[in-house]
């Protein structure tokens, strides 16, 4: 039994070592073929328009308010709440 596991090691350690040797030769065009996808995408990005920005920056400051209006609100409530409950027990 210990010699099966033994062989199968040796087979599994010779096979990663061809495995890293075909991906180690593959490297340069792997890299490459990686460069020029980055490339072909990059061409699809646009930039957005002043509009487009003050429209979602405006979005973003008006979004912010009403949670943190919100959560202001519910923190008020929620310390009301305790100090009555600490206020009772005490």
């Amino acid at each position: 039994m210990a010699v099966e596991t033994k062989k199968k090691m040796a087979n599994s350690l010779a096979t990663a070592s061809e495995n890293f040797g075909e991906r180690l030769k593959s490297w340069p065009e792997r890299i490459k073929s990686f460069y020029n996808d980055v490339r072909t995408e990059m061409r699809k990005v646009t930039a957005p328009s002043w509009k487009e920005v003050r429209a979602t920056t405006a979005v973003v400051v008006i979004t912010v308010a009403i949670f943190g209006l919100y959560f202001y609100i519910i923190d008020a409530v929620i310390t009301k709440g305790v100090g009555a409950l600490y206020n009772y027990f005490k």
